[in-house]
């Protein structure tokens, strides 16, 4: 029995995959526990991790650092594959807001944190990891560690602000979500209320396309071409079936109207108005089930690369007199389809046309879901080269004494973001499935938490012994609610923020799933959803930067 007891003790390959392997099974059957509600999910494995390094189990240094680096990888550029959409997207004038109050509460943490950074005398590296664990943030931990080792920093090591971070971690999930049921009794907020509010937004704001059959009525319209409506609405519009002279059709740009037009437009409810107050008022015609048609739809699923990196006006092959491209759906988003639209594999599209037309339109885009089971893993690997290129490049700063680089928590995350948004213009699929991707990323962060894990408990008794772990604590929760409530009750009255929206904003800027949870369960709708979404790319990238910006500018 000599050799198994070797295999879990001696040093090797063998011995460290055990170990990896128990710690984080462990780690993950432990997350799916609830107390109190809560469950703090994957981050167990860096709990796991530190109570096997206390007992005095360990592995290697050398297979301890490649594990954790290239964990790390894995899991900032699978986020930057899934984030660089709705990253761009939140850069838009509409979403400015929502990101402005988030980053907001990012900038709020840091100065909080540098308060108690020259209060209480803490290493500034350690109170990053503290920030990063009152934030529920890892990458962040990632993003100071690789700063320290970077940039050759004295006094302090990793194993500290690992202990740092995980201190403070379990009170962080606790105080945001705590800050959220503290808002509701400061804001006096009545939960039926608040549903009743947003149903009404919801009918009056809404940005998805809609469909609306409308008769013609504007006696100048009548022998004009349908390309005069477009002129005339100057914004994205469709008009997917038409009956006209007694047949339900797919009109083309030339097509002339005639009286007693009805035609379905597709648009979104802004538009639609304008197109009301243009051609005429809403039918009672239902074209989907009029008899004389021989018109389908279905949605169809772009799964052919060579279609990605051309204009949807530009591609030929789909421009039929029979049929018309009404919706894409894209990350859950839908959008009215136009000329302008790059297509990117993964985009459903709906489309109105003969069985013939749609069938066709269907062989040019793929609509073969297996292709898409199969992640092309040569851009991916060509992506992470790039982001580790990125992120070793020495950038030279005045008075700093030693070239600062963005890391490896910098690099892939950035080569990430942009390749998901205009890696197919490159040549360059990155895309994966949801499912993929989450593989990616939650085996990348297992490995990372894991290997910090087993090289950090050592110190944990100490951290306790001589009191830091209580002021990790204070400090933590102190970081943690304080701009949240502030920028919270800012949100309400300044900005008109509803509680729902407040509640996903919130738990987007501490990129905290938890306390998404609980804002979705206490709404009833996917309200927090939408905020979270919005702000969590910008402010995870945020995140990220704050925690080595605090380490370069004062260590």
């Amino acid at each position: 029995m000599n050799w198994f007891v070797q295999l879990f003790t001696e040093p090797s390959v063998a011995q460290a995959v055990i170990v990896y392997s128990l710690v984080i099974a462990s780690g993950i059957a432990l997350g799916k526990i609830k107390i109190l509600g809560i469950s703090f999910g994957i981050t167990w494995v860096l709990f796991i991790g530190l109570i096997c390094s206390y007992a005095g189990i360990s592995i290697p240094k050398e297979m301890e650092h490649f594990v954790k680096e290239f964990g790390l990888i894995l899991f900032v550029y699978a986020i930057g594959l899934q984030v660089g959409p709705g990253f761009f997207s939140s850069l838009k004038k509409s979403a400015l807001g929502n990101n402005a109050l988030a980053a907001s509460v990012v900038v709020l943490g840091v100065l909080i944190t540098i308060i108690f950074f020259y209060t209480t005398g803490n290493h500034m590296a350690i109170m990053a990891g503290v920030m990063s664990g009152a934030v529920t943030n890892t990458p962040g931990l990632a993003a100071a560690q690789s700063a320290v080792k970077d940039l050759q920093v004295q006094g302090v090591d990793n194993s500290t602000i690992t202990l740092a971070y995980a201190v403070a971690y379990p009170f962080a999930v606790m105080g945001i979500i705590f800050s959220l049921i503290l808002l509701k009794k400061i804001l006096r907020v009545n939960i039926e209320d608040e549903q009743e509010l947003h149903r009404k937004l919801n009918f009056i704001q809404s940005s998805r396309p809609l469909s609306i059959h409308i008769k013609l009525e504007n006696k100048q319209l009548i022998g004009q071409s349908v390309r005069k409506i477009f002129k005339m609405v100057n914004e994205p519009v469709i008009i997917s079936r038409m009956f006209h002279n007694g047949t339900t059709i797919t009109p083309t740009p030339d097509t002339v109207l005639s009286d007693g037009d009805v035609m379905q437009f597709v648009a979104t409810k802004k538009i639609m108005e304008k197109v009301k107050l243009l051609v005429g008022t809403e039918s009672d015609m239902n074209l989907r089930t009029e008899p004389s048609s021989n018109l389908i739809s279905r949605a169809i699923v772009v799964t052919r690369k060579e279609i990605t990196h051309k204009r949807l006006g530009d591609i030929p092959e789909i421009q039929h007199e029979v049929l018309t491209l009404t919706r894409i759906k894209r990350s859950g988003i839908e959008m009215v389809a136009h000329g302008n639209i790059f297509l990117q594999l993964g985009d459903t599209v709906t489309v109105v046309g003969t069985e013939e037309s749609v069938k066709a339109f269907a062989e040019v885009v793929g609509n073969s879901l297996k292709r898409l089971e199969a992640p092309d893993l040569g851009p991916i690997f060509m992506g992470i080269v790039l982001g580790v290129i990125l992120g070793s490049i020495p950038f030279y700063i005045p008075s700093i004494p030693v070239p600062v680089k963005i890391g490896m928590a910098g690099g892939p995350l950035i080569i990430a973001l942009f390749l998901s948004r205009f890696g197919n213009h490159l040549y360059l699929n990155n895309y994966t499935t949801n499912s993929a991707n989450l593989i990616v990323r939650e085996l990348g962060i297992a490995l990372f938490l894991a290997s910090v894990g087993l090289s950090s408990g050592h110190n944990l008794a100490a951290a306790f012994t001589d009191g830091s772990g209580y002021r990790w604590i204070v400090m933590g929760i102190t970081i943690t609610m304080m701009p949240l409530l502030i920028m919270g009750i800012i949100a309400s009255k300044f900005f008109r923020k509803t509680y729902f929206e407040i509640c996903g904003l919130l738990a987007g800027a501490c990129t905290d799933p938890p306390a998404l949870a609980y804002a979705i369960k206490t709404a009833g709708n996917d309200i927090p959803s939408a905020t979270y979404a919005t702000v969590y790319p910008l402010t995870m990238i945020l995140r990220i930067l704050a925690a080595q910006l605090l380490i370069l500018f004062f260590t």
